[in-house]
Order: C-alpha cells, then sequence, then structure tokens
C-alpha cells in the first residue's frame, strides 16, 4: 500500500512540475498585448509602446542571436515571415520577450518576380486567408511591435495591384487588431513606387526603406519620392555587391570587416540618427551568417559564430561606447604584394605569398583560419537563397599564421582567398581577395 502511495505521490508531483515547465515555456498566450501606436506631436513622429517612447535600435535576427542582440544594446528584431524552415513565429516572439526585445514582424507576401500573379484574383484571395490566420495568431504576443507587410514588393516588379492586396491585409489588421500599426518594406524608395502606394494604401501606416550604400543619400531619395509621412529602415549594412567596384573578370570586391564596422558608423550617424523627426528607427542587416556572394559580406558572424568588428560598431552606435572586449582589426590582406583591387592573376600551380594585417587591442592570443573557394555562381536576387561554393583543399602551405604561401589552383577561373583571425574571445577579422588562375 506504501509503495502505491509512493508512486501515485511521485507521479502527481511529476505531473505538476511538467505543467510548471509548460507554462513557463508557454507562447504568453495568457499574456495581454501592449499598445503600439503612431503619433504625430509638434511636427514630429514617434511611436509609443505602452505610452513611451520608442525608438527602435535593432537587427533582423536569428533566434539563436538575439541574446547576443540585447547584450549589444538593442531592443528590437525583425524577421521577414511568421513560418520559415527551422523558424516558428511564436519561438521568436517568445525568445525575443525573453531578452526584453520586440519584434518588427514579417507576413511573407509573395512576389511577382518570383511568377506570382496579382491578376489573379483566386491567387490572391488564398494569400489573403492565409495572412489572416498568421495575424490571428500573434497580434496579441507582449513583444509584437509592428506588422511589416511583405519584403521588397517593389523589386523588379510591374503589377501594382501588389499594393491593393497590401492594402486588403493592412485593412484587415487595422479591423482585428488596434494595437500594432502596418508597414511594408521597400528596396529603396521611388516616385513611381510612392505615387502607387499612397494611391491604393490608405490603410497603411507609413512605409519601411531598405538600402545599404547609398544611405547617405536617404534623404534627398524620400525628398525625390514626394513621400511625407514617417518610415523605418528595416535594411542597412555593408555596401551591397550591386555598388561596389569590380574585377576585370566581373566580380564584386568585398569590403573588411573593419571597412564594414566604419560603414556602419557613418552611414548611422548620417543618415540615421539625426532624423528622429520621422525616421522611427532602424534593423541593421543581418544579426546572424548567409550566404549571398560569399560567406562573409552580409552577416555579421561567420559561420562558426564568431562575431565581426560591425558587432562592436553596433554597441558603440546603441551604447555610445565599445565592449570592453573587442575584435581584432583587418588592417589589410594582400596577395603577392596585391590588394583586392589590383585584378591579380596567377598562373596555375605556382607559389605566390599572401599576407594579412591585424590591430589587436587587447593582444588576445589569435589563430589565423585560411580558405581558398570558387567564385560563386548561385546567384540570387534580392537576398534568395544562395548555395556556398565548395573549397578547394591543400593549396595553403601552413595554418595559423598571418603569412603563408599560395599555390594557385591548377584549372583556369576565378576564386577567392580568405582569412579569419579569431581571437580568444570568440571575436574576428575577416577579409578576402579575387583572384584569377589563367
Amino acid at each position: 500500500m506504501n509503495k502505491i502511495l509512493y508512486i501515485i505521490f511521485f507521479s502527481l508531483i511529476l505531473t505538476l512540475s511538467c505543467n510548471n515547465e509548460s507554462k513557463k515555456n508557454a507562447n504568453y498566450d495568457s499574456a495581454k498585448p501592449i499598445k503600439v501606436e503612431l503619433v504625430k506631436k509638434d511636427n514630429q513622429y514617434r511611436l509609443l509602446r505602452d505610452g513611451k517612447p520608442y525608438f527602435i535600435k535593432g537587427a533582423g535576427a536569428t533566434i539563436s542571436k538575439i541574446s547576443i542582440l540585447a547584450e549589444s544594446g538593442a531592443n528590437s528584431c525583425r524577421t521577414w515571415d511568421t513560418e520559415m524552415p527551422g523558424f516558428n513565429a511564436a519561438m521568436y516572439l517568445d525568445s525575443a520577450m525573453k531578452y526584453g526585445l520586440t519584434v518588427t514582424m514579417g507576413l511573407g507576401i509573395n512576389k511577382e518576380r518570383k511568377g506570382f500573379d496579382y491578376n489573379d484574383t483566386a491567387a490572391v484571395r488564398k494569400q489573403l486567408d492565409y495572412i489572416k490566420g498568421e495575424v490571428l495568431k500573434y497580434k496579441d504576443h507582449p513583444a509584437l511591435l509592428v506588422w511589416g507587410i511583405g519584403n521588397e514588393l517593389n523589386l523588379n516588379y510591374s503589377n501594382p495591384k501588389v499594393w491593393d492586396a497590401v492594402n486588403d491585409i493592412a485593412k484587415f489588421i487595422k479591423k482585428v487588431d488596434p494595437n500594432h500599426p502596418t508597414t511594408t518594406m521597400l528596396a529603396g524608395i521611388g516616385k513611381n513606387d510612392i505615387d502607387e502606394i499612397s494611391k491604393r494604401c490608405p490603410d497603411l501606416d507609413f512605409v519601411s526603406i531598405q538600402m545599404y550604400g547609398d544611405l547617405p543619400n536617404l534623404q534627398k531619395r524620400i525628398e525625390d519620392s514626394g513621400y511625407e509621412g514617417p518610415y523605418m529602415v528595416t535594411e542597412w549594412g555593408a555596401t551591397g555587391h550591386w555598388e561596389v567596384a569590380r574585377t576585370k573578370w566581373d566580380v564584386p570586391i568585398e569590403q573588411t570587416s573593419k571597412e564594414k564596422a566604419e560603414a556602419f558608423i557613418h552611414r548611422y550617424k548620417v543618415a540615421i540618427e539625426p532624423f528622429t523627426d520621422r525616421c522611427l528607427g532602424s534593423y541593421v542587416f543581418f544579426w546572424g551568417q548567409k550566404q549571398e556572394r560569399t560567406p562573409t559580406w552580409y552577416g555579421v558572424f561567420t559561420e562558426k559564430g564568431h562575431s565581426m568588428e560591425t558587432v562592436d560598431a553596433m554597441h558603440f552606435l546603441w551604447n555610445g561606447q565599445y565592449p570592453e572586449n573587442r575584435a581584432p582589426q583587418m588592417d589589410s590582406l594582400q596577395l603577392n604584394g596585391l590588394s583586392a583591387y589590383d585584378n591579380i592573376m596567377l598562373e596555375r600551380s605556382k607559389e605566390y605569398p599572401a599576407e594579412v594585417f591585424i590591430k589587436n587591442y587587447e593582444n588576445d592570443s589569435v589563430k589565423y583560419v585560411w580558405e581558398v573557394m570558387h567564385e560563386s555562381t548561385d546567384l540570387g536576387v534580392g537576398g534568395d537563397y544562395e548555395s556556398k561554393p565548395p573549397k578547394c583543399e591543400g593549396l595553403i602551405n601552413i595554418e595559423n599564421t598571418n603569412s603563408i604561401q599560395l599555390t594557385a589552383p591548377d584549372k583556369q577561373g576565378a576564386y577567392r582567398l580568405f582569412v579569419y583571425v579569431i581571437d580568444n574571445q570568440n571575436k574576428v577579422a575577416t577579409a578576402n581577395i579575387p583572384f584569377f588562375v589563367n
């Protein structure tokens, strides 16, 4: 009898424990939404969250990097969709709330450039019905800040009916969710787009703008478009691969991690920080890692999770000071005594020297990782998925040194030499040089 009572008692304790754990990990279903409103006072636009001014300091972030984003001084993060492979909006919202961040939640809208026909009323209605379900799922989450209806729908499009679809979604949100404003993310900003949006999207609260190397000209671009309302900058960061110098064999030259960090600071200070009368805040791109032209171009982390100097730059912008430990700073990378801008041509199977120079702020111990990769040929548009090109093994004589001998590949073609200088605090400096083998 005692044994039976013990089993019942133990089972009860286990059930209560599981229930408590379930509540702890629940998606905050019982919590109430926090009201966010867009107001204009004294000719200045601003977001109010729970009645208090809220200027967005954020990034487009992967869920695994939200904690580092919060530690760096951000107050918000954004997504591009509610459901993607390996991604769940409920988990994302919960994680953001855990670390005190809000979320601009993207609603994935089909793009004309990917074959969607906005003249197909049945398909548009099906899309609207799906989005309605997503809005109803997440509208009351306390971490939700703004709804982002579609991403760069104006990129390579011709049918303005897409904006009718955006407005139908905005109208529905306004009806069922009075607590969160709506926006749509534009690739740049132009007069034709603004004219169509002004005419077709009366229920949209404001537009969001995505720019890279051209960000210092943002105010002029807005003025030329005729847009007079508030806005967010929802993507900005490293100079775009379409905006940089190219080699004679027509591949883009990537900035070093140092050049990116310097550009981040300059662009924020000249294009975002001074314009809080209309700018509601910004999301830097990309608080994670992705392959787009190279594995290091847009992300502020490497594939192995090392943080670059761009993370330190955002810490400086959000906090007014750098973190105690800073990433190594990439001074320069040379191959055969030449830089990335020197159109480096190598002969097959011959040896050439390469050397990297860094500044090490705290004299941390560092290791050097060198790689040679084929130039990427799987090239997407607008951030579409790209596969990573293969590495070329056995071409570097000595690992973990700042000076190596590179044996040129034995096949003609375009390649890149990458270097990663990693300190003992999990921070990294990066650079690469494109070269062509005759």
